[in-house]
């Protein structure tokens, strides 16, 4: 049997920003049933009285919030390393380059800080590293497809605990604080021990200071 709960759980999840907000307490939940009651009774087939839509929508906050707070986990002082002057290519794949990449990686000086990220899609084939290897890599890949060029991007990593990969919503927590702060994210790069995201350099210093925030918010509250 459809509940009212139910009704409202669906509504309330297809709607990122409208889930965010609820679980940020930051919605009036009887302005929220007053504007959602007429799609419960809808899909109830019937009539709902207010105070079981309010009653709904404050359970599942209050869910959204325990359900943080029991799955994502940040240490206090989880370091944020910000790399600015990236650029981004996107390259068609071929045989003829990955020969051509592997070459290329000899060309980096990683325990100097260099950057040099080659994540592999089915058909396409990202590079991101400084920009003042620009010219380098353009000359390495010299007849290949390049579909996307994107300079003065910015990269922020942080290392998560050790269990991240197994813990459901980690990223996600992260991912929809951006989104919630209107930030674009350009680019994601991951390890079992490091998470990068990449922005343009537009929206690096909201994006630094928009996960800063989420880590003091969810290591206060573990």
């Amino acid at each position: 049997m459809v509940t009212v709960s139910a009704i409202v759980k669906k509504i309330v999840n297809e709607k990122p920003l409208l889930q965010e907000g609820l679980r940020q307490g930051v919605i009036s939940f009887a302005a929220l049933a007053e504007k959602i009651k007429p799609q419960v009774e809808q899909q109830l087939g019937g009539n709902v009285n207010d105070a079981a839509v309010i009653m709904a929508l404050r359970r599942h906050s209050e869910a959204l919030a325990e359900g943080d707070a029991r799955k994502v986990r940040f240490e206090l002082h989880t370091q944020l390393i910000l790399k600015t002057n990236l650029v981004y290519f996107a390259v068609k794949r071929s045989p003829q380059l990955f020969k051509k990449l592997e070459v290329l990686y000899k060309s980096f000086d990683y325990e100097a800080g260099d950057t040099f990220n080659v994540i592999h899609g089915n058909q396409e084939v990202s590079i991101i590293t400084n920009d003042k290897y620009e010219k380098k890599v353009i000359s390495a890949i010299d007849g290949e497809h390049v579909t996307t060029k994107e300079r003065n991007l910015v990269s922020i990593s942080l290392s998560p605990e050790k269990d991240f990969l197994y813990t459901p919503g980690y990223i996600f927590a992260i991912t929809r604080k951006l989104y919630w702060d209107n930030i674009n994210i350009f680019e994601l790069v991951t390890t079992a021990s490091e998470l990068t995201f990449i922005f343009q350099k537009k929206d690096a210093m909201r994006a630094y200071g928009s996960i800063q925030e989420l880590i003091d918010e969810m290591s206060q509250t573990n």
